[in-house]
């Protein structure tokens, strides 16, 4: 097992490396083509108001927990990815806040919650985060859990260690770009075979890909800044949002992208998957290199009440590429959870609109 995910950690670190290469061959051309549609947009960082934090975790952690919305309105808990924090769901805490309760945490390690004493980046642990924080925030209530990537794969996770707050208290789950395993197989395609890293340990492997990444950020803007864009959005993507993404990389730790990522490439939860009987909706961008269409269509068969939906000309952060479009779909599906109805007949497709929301 560890010999093959170090092999996938080798080719994620290869893919960087190819990104690197084809960004400085197209790097300049690409942003300046760009330059008069995208903004800056400080607006990004700004949080939710009200602080319900920190919340201590199962051993200790403290974590960052903010809402926003009327406390006594439909409740959402928004989970980000991985080497992320909350700020990636700057627009849809804006926007669903008039009628949601939204609140949002910092997983373990990431943004402004604390690193676990004991190194532990699991996504099982992670997963006791977020019924820490549902038995804070929303004792005795129904909630939808948003998540994204690794927050996806958090909220999969809390079925396992804590299947009876799974069952009493999440009404449905929005999986955006995620997978139940192998999360970031797709990525590798054949740059695997290209690189064909030598063989190591998962630890070392995952070493290779903090030092390739720091390397990035170190390169000069407009290439980390297109090395980003290649891996991890659609071809229309703002700059601004690029940016913010490329800050937030800069930001998390080497114990996020060394030992975290060896706990991200070796999670496996598909044999959860049978017991996630409420609705799930599972969200892809069209563009999303890491985690394909192809995976969360099989994703969302896996699941027995999942449906999926393609959001044309987003990437793996559609979230932050197609805001407009990604609130819309939370939005429906939350009241179809939430109320006594059924849920809504499954939506294949998402028009696209040839640009970014914003």
């Amino acid at each position: 097992m560890r010999t093959r995910t170090a092999l996938i950690a080798g080719g994620v670190a290869g893919s960087v490396a190819a990104g690197a290469i084809a960004a400085g061959a197209v790097g300049r051309t690409v942003l300046r083509r760009r330059t008069e549609q995208d903004h800056p947009d400080d607006a990004l960082w700004d949080l939710p108001p009200d602080d319900l934090g920190p919340v201590r975790s199962f051993d200790g952690t403290q974590l960052a927990v903010r809402a926003a919305g009327d406390p006594a309105a439909p409740m959402l808990l928004f989970l980000h990815g991985f080497s992320l924090d909350m700020t990636t769901w700057h627009e849809q805490w804006v926007d669903l806040s008039a009628d949601h309760r939204c609140v949002l945490m910092d997983h373990r390690g990431h943004g402004s919650s604390e690193h676990p004493a004991d190194g532990d980046l699991s996504l099982r642990s992670m997963g006791r985060d977020v019924a820490a924080v549902l038995e804070a925030v929303a004792p005795g209530r129904r909630v939808v859990i948003v998540g994204h990537s690794m927050g996806a794969i958090a909220a999969l996770a809390l079925a396992e260690v804590r299947p009876d707050l799974m069952s009493t208290s999440v009404a449905g789950l929005v999986l955006v770009g995620t997978s139940a395993s192998e999360l970031v197989r797709g990525a590798m395609g054949s740059i695997t075979e290209l690189v064909r890293p030598r063989l190591g340990s998962l630890l070392s492997a995952a070493r290779r890909v903090d030092r390739l990444r720091k390397a990035v950020l170190a390169s000069p803007t407009d290439l980390r800044g297109t090395v980003v864009r290649l891996t991890q959005f659609g071809p229309d993507a703002p700059r601004h949002v690029v940016d913010h993404v490329v800050q937030l990389a800069g930001r998390a730790s080497s114990e996020v992208w060394i030992d975290g990522l060896a706990e991200l490439f070796e999670t496996d939860l598909r044999h959860v998957l049978s017991r996630v009987t409420m609705p799930a909706l599972v969200i892809v961008g069209e563009h999303d290199r890491v985690t394909p269409p192809a995976t969360g269509v099989q994703l969302a068969a896996a699941l027995p009440a999942g449906r999926f939906l393609l959001v044309e000309g987003a990437g793996h952060i559609a979230m932050m590429e197609r805001p407009v479009e990604l609130d819309r779909e939370i939005r429906a599906f939350a009241r179809s959870v939430l109320s006594d109805g059924h849920a809504p007949r499954p939506r294949r497709r998402v028009p696209s609109k040839g640009r970014a929301d914003r």
